[in-house]
């Protein structure tokens, strides 16, 4: 472990979509001079309201011309296929931003959690999938209730592509290409 490590506090943090220009700027200042390229893992489906988060926004990354990123509308990155492209399709130098919707409490609704940690996908719907990435971002899309892939089916399109705008937005902003 090196001093850099060490010094490193592990934190998990609710923003609005306006404040997620911070966190990249945080994750840029992180990496410093020397960080690899930038790759995005957008988790989920475009079966799903509610899971087609990740793929609108690598969609939208994709378009806007970020080389490295796993998950688009067209080629989506989910349960099925996560653990085969992940070591397949991420340069070995590349810091990994993992994206993905999820479920929370109702006060949470349409805030993001960021971290300096990897996400654990699929964990709000029980599903049991390897962590993801050195930076993680969840979108709470709806409220957590007993039938989880239900609420994801039936969550809002609107809140869907306005988060998922507000986060392409950030990354497109603050990090490089």
């Amino acid at each position: 472990m090196t001093d850099k490590d060490e010094e490193r506090k592990e934190y998990w943090r609710k923003l609005k979509g306006e404040q997620l220009d911070q966190f990249f700027m945080s994750v840029l200042r992180e990496q410093g001079e020397n960080a690899g390229p930038f790759a995005f893992v957008c988790i989920g489906t475009d079966r799903s309201t509610g899971d087609a988060l990740g793929p609108l926004v690598g969609t939208m990354l994709q378009e806007a011309g970020y080389p490295h990123v796993i998950g688009t509308l067209e080629q989506p990155c989910d349960a099925s296929n996560l653990a085969a492209r992940i070591p397949a399709e991420i340069p070995p130098e590349a810091t990994v931003i993992a994206i993905d919707a999820g479920l929370g409490q109702p006060a949470s609704v349409g805030l993001f959690q960021v971290s300096n940690q990897p996400l654990c996908p699929g964990k709000s719907v029980g599903k049991s999938l390897p962590v993801v990435g050195d930076y993680a971002v969840a979108a709470f899309v709806n409220a957590d209730g007993p039938r989880q892939i239900q609420v994801l089916q039936s969550t809002s399109l609107y809140r869907v592509m306005t988060m998922a705008k507000q986060l392409a937005d950030a990354i497109i902003r603050v990090l490089p290409r």
